[in-house]
């Protein structure tokens, strides 16, 4: 079963998206929306996508994970399928306060999947399983 965004967040992405394939560029109205949801999560979640910090890494597999370099320099991993990221934020903020829906990381994600501007790495499947390794090493 996947697991779903909120349907108000869904629509605005998908508007978003829309309107990037229509103009190449996200109408103000978009963008004040999403602040409106997100907070000031969704400036530093563009900001992100403006310094190119995504990168979709896909293994032969069909693994895909985002690596998302953050805005202190240390890497996140995030999972778009299950909306995921490895950030204390999310874990804090997101899941345990249900303060927030997403971390900006996760965010980020989603915004570089709509504006197109995600860079791609594509690694072997231990490749990819070494990435996983160094993240969890990271967390403790």
């Amino acid at each position: 079963m996947a697991v779903a965004l909120p349907a108000v967040v869904e629509e605005l992405l998908s508007e978003m998206a829309a309107a990037v394939q229509e103009s190449a560029r996200i109408p103000d109205e978009h963008l004040l929306s999403l602040k409106f949801v997100f907070g000031s999560s969704a400036i530093q979640a563009l900001d992100l996508v403006d310094r190119q910090s995504i990168t979709l890494i896909s293994s032969p597999s069909g693994r895909r994970v985002y690596q998302v370099l953050g805005s202190s320099g240390k890497t996140y991993i995030c999972l778009a399928s299950c909306h995921y990221c490895s950030c204390p934020a999310f874990a804090f903020s997101v899941l345990r306060r249900s303060e927030s829906l997403l971390c900006k990381h996760l965010l980020a994600v989603y915004l570089s999947q709509v504006m197109r501007t995600c860079q791609q790495l594509c690694v072997s499947d231990k490749q990819l399983t070494d990435i996983f390794l160094m993240e969890k090493r990271q967390e403790t």
